[in-house]
């Protein structure tokens, strides 16, 4: 039998496409969703709702100190213990879908060195992100042929 995803992997992050300008990584989903309520897009029901959850969040996990310093990190879920979070987290996704906001569930067993620990969540440091030229002569995959070549000149 296949085990859940969650028993899989130790941490689990949830992203969107926009980069944060102080790490270029990913934003995380609280961050999507106060983006949507500073710019006007969400407002009313669905702008209290995302508020109460985000209460919710601040009551409930502690706020990493690396955070609080405004350090290069970025924070995942533990999925040991993310299944009453994750309870409270389903009504943002589905203000993040609502509001047309791609985000993406990463899950990981290494996220990088982590700097801060706690029982539901880390926070890693993000490394110095490097931007590479893309190469003219990358390829995707390997065709049969060139599979079976490269297998009988190595024999």
């Amino acid at each position: 039998m296949t085990k859940p995803i969650e028993q899989k992997y130790k941490y689990m992050r949830i992203q969107g496409r926009e980069l944060a300008s102080n790490t270029l990584y990913a934003k995380g989903v609280f961050s999507m969703a106060w983006k949507l309520i500073a710019d006007k897009k969400m407002e009313g029901e669905d702008a209290d709702l995302y508020r109460e959850i985000d209460a919710w969040f601040a009551e409930n996990l502690s706020f990493p100190e690396p955070c609080m310093k405004k350090e290069k990190v970025v924070c995942f879920f533990k999925t040991e213990n993310y299944a009453e979070m994750m309870k409270m987290m389903r009504p943002a996704l589905w203000l993040l879908e609502k509001y047309e906001q791609p985000y993406f569930l990463v899950y990981t067993n290494t996220p990088g060195q982590i700097v801060y620990e706690d029982k539901y969540q880390i926070a890693v440091k993000v490394e110095d992100i490097v931007i590479e030229e893309f190469p003219e002569d990358f390829k995707t995959y390997e065709t049969k042929e060139e599979r079976e070549a490269r297998k009988q000149s190595s024999h």
